[in-house]
């Protein structure tokens, strides 16, 4: 959707956050968009609305959005605002965010691009229209303690008794086994909290993982998931979770309402 390219300095440009149903206008004040420098405001689309802002089009060249990407801060306050538009957008009516940085030479151009998206953009609006996403993420109990293995190893400076090393091993491997089957009938239960929470939502989707490495968090995730659940059925949700947790022994995250970015398609 996306239309870049060397531009004059003083040329304007029409950026798109967000297509919907009858938004509220009201919404938007106060909100500075992604420059503060245009008011964010709406554009109809026939039966749809778009949210847009103007924008400088050399801000938005190939050049300046590449140079935005090398910049981890800037990118990321460029994100935010794209995000807080949406996420106003929504609070008012069913809202298809669109991706960050789509730009058109003009409202006409962004009509007529928009507007030939209008079938696609009414499916992923019926879809979620009172529905909200939700993020479930399970973790595994702490695995099993070592016990003393290292206390029992045989020393070279002492003469193990007959059988002590093979009883060591055998300490060992089943320590081992022990971490294995717990690890092992944790995912069993992960897979249960993910085919019980299917049954209540409209639609879901796995993650990867994230990495305890990455994510910080000390606990070992085994399933990151996230659900479009109907309005009506959040406390039958939230109970849900907390049901599972109980019935399972995990810890279970429940996070949410979100846009629901992972289920409007690809638009």
């Amino acid at each position: 959707m996306t239309e870049r390219g060397s531009e004059r300095s003083d040329a304007n440009a029409t950026y798109v956050f967000a297509v919907c149903w009858n938004p509220d206008p009201s919404a938007f004040r106060g909100l500075s968009g992604v420059t503060g420098e245009f008011p964010v405001r709406t554009l109809p689309l026939a039966k749809l609305t778009a949210i847009i802002q103007t924008v400088r089009a050399h801000d938005f060249t190939d050049e300046a959005w590449q140079a935005r990407l090398a910049d981890r801060q800037e990118l990321e306050c460029y994100a935010r605002a794209h995000h807080d538009v949406v996420t106003a957008a929504a609070a008012s009516c069913p809202t298809v965010p669109v991706p960050m940085a789509t730009v058109y030479h003009g409202e006409q151009r962004a009509s007529e691009a928009l507007g030939k998206e209008a079938e696609r953009f009414h499916v992923a609006l019926e879809r979620i229209a009172h529905h909200a996403e939700w993020g479930v993420k399970v973790y595994a109990p702490p695995p099993p303690a070592a016990g003393s293995l290292r206390t029992a190893e045989p020393s070279a400076r002492v003469r193990p008794t007959p059988g002590a090393g093979l009883a060591y091993l055998d300490r060992k491997r089943s320590a081992q086994e022990r971490r294995e089957r717990s690890q092992h009938e944790a995912l069993q239960a992960a897979e249960t909290v993910d085919a019980e929470v299917r049954l209540l939502a409209a639609a879901s989707r796995r993650l990867r993982p994230h990495e305890p490495q990455l994510s910080g968090e000390r606990r070992s995730q085994i399933l990151n998931a996230t659900y479009l659940v109907a309005d009506h059925r959040v406390e039958e949700l939230a109970e849900l979770t907390r049901s599972l947790s109980r019935r399972t022994g995990l810890d279970i995250d429940l996070s949410g309402p979100w846009v629901p970015y992972s289920f409007v398609g690809e638009v």
